[in-house]
């Protein structure tokens, strides 16, 4: 297999973090200086001892009577003013080469960060909570990853946003970064913080807005990406399926068509067939030139209809993942969605995927095989594996689900299946 190294390597961060927690105890220049001393005066020694070699004509005092003690007492004072340097810094150095765990850490920082650099070139599509659970996980397996998100959203803060100032729905892009963030400090917890009251502010998420000024002082949103990865030291790159306002509508089993992707989420029946508008959107192209340079394609986990399908149906993006040799996963979801995905196995995700794009987009499908009760709390089901529909397809199941919220992946789980299935192949 091949691989491509990550031009962001925040390892040099890591390391200088450290370093400049460590330096203040370190009293190491007096100690380099009287090393320096010792080896002049090693020097000076050595020199009586090799003049005549070197034919320098020194005063004749120094050559009859001073020469051979003063080289002696030269070399003496000289190599012992560097032992003692030299156990000056070694008592300086002690505390913090032995049983240090800071000196670990930079290893481990090192090593790391050169094996995520190696890592498979991974290109993740789709959007939601399902998304941001795929690319924690991933994240920890490779440093050349690239998240392709919807642009559909049109509920919530997004939504707001998108129809007051007509910007891209910013909700799972934010969603992203702060998955893909390698920041230990409060700022990922920033970004989903959601104002609770004032007018105009209450429902917001301050990463949304974050996002949109930085939109404005970048001049694009996709500016805006590559700058606020910048600031949460992001593992990889957030793109944009398509830069176009893309709108959802669908035809519902009950023949009821609904426009716009919140109104089919709420929706108490089952979605038929997708549509997007405009049907000629385009893909972004950093987004098609990701995805054909990849050793791995992955679509879902996440809403099939409303995360997934949008993004698959976008012109360009169709046409990269049947051409790319990545290998293409699946990643059916866990538990069926109300108003998408009622009643579902995993083959009826599936041939609704296919029938809406093309029957070669998928290599393998990933499913989960450990079925949970998801109790009265959701309104949803376990998703089984259930009949298979002339499907050519490979599915490959595990345990794959979050024990502590039974309608969602580990993402743990997920990304070590995914990495070991791709090593096997």
């Amino acid at each position: 297999m091949s691989y491509k190294n990550s031009p962001y390597d925040s390892s040099s961060k890591s390391t200088a973090r450290i370093l400049r927690l460590l330096y203040p105890g370190i009293k190491i220049k007096r100690w380099l200086f009287l090393g320096m001393a010792g080896v002049i005066i090693c020097s000076v020694g050595a020199t009586f001892y090799f003049r005549r070699l070197i034919d320098q004509q020194f005063p004749e005092f120094l050559s009859n009577y001073a020469e051979p003690p003063m080289a002696v007492i030269g070399l003496i004072v000289g190599l012992t003013i560097i032992l003692l340097a030299l156990a000056g810094l070694y008592k300086t150095f002690k505390p913090l080469l032995i049983g240090n765990p800071a000196i670990g850490e930079i290893g481990y920082t090192l090593y790391r960060r050169l094996h995520l650099q190696r890592g498979p070139r991974i290109v993740a599509l789709g959007g939601g909570t399902g998304m941001s659970v795929l690319l924690s996980g991933l994240k920890d397996h490779t440093d050349n990853l690239t998240a392709i998100i919807g642009v559909s959203d049109d509920g919530g803060s997004s939504g707001r946003l998108r129809r007051e100032l007509g910007v891209l729905p910013p909700g799972d892009f934010r969603n992203c970064i702060v998955a893909m963030s390698d920041e230990e400090s409060l700022l990922p917890e920033l970004l989903q913080y959601r104002f609770t009251e004032g007018e105009g502010l209450k429902g917001h998420s301050f990463g949304n807005l974050f996002l949109i000024a930085m939109s404005n002082v970048t001049s694009s949103f996709e500016n805006a990406l590559s700058e606020s990865s910048k600031v949460l030291a992001v593992r990889g790159t957030i793109l944009p399926a398509t830069t176009n306002n893309l709108k959802l509508s669908a035809k519902m089993t009950s023949g009821d068509i609904i426009h716009g992707e919140s109104n089919i989420t709420q929706s108490a029946n089952v979605v038929d067939t997708l549509f997007i508008d405009p049907p000629t959107a385009e893909a972004f192209q950093p987004a098609v030139e990701a995805i054909m340079n990849a050793d791995i394609v992955v679509m879902g986990p996440g809403s099939l209809y409303t995360s997934i399908l949008p993004n698959l149906m976008v012109n360009g993006i169709k046409d990269a993942i049947l051409e790319t040799k990545a290998i293409k996963f699946y990643v059916c979801n866990v538990a069926t969605e109300s108003g998408e995905t009622n009643g579902y196995d995993v083959f009826d995700h599936v041939k609704a995927l296919l029938r809406h794009t093309h029957p070669n987009m998928i290599d393998i499908v990933i499913a989960n095989d450990n079925f949970q009760d998801v109790g009265p709390d959701f309104q949803s089901e376990s998703v089984k594996i259930g009949e298979k529909y002339n499907i050519d397809q490979v599915i490959s199941s595990g345990d794959l689900i979050d024990e502590s919220h039974p309608i969602r992946h580990d993402s743990t789980k997920l990304s070590n299946f995914i990495i070991d299935k791709y090593g096997r192949l």
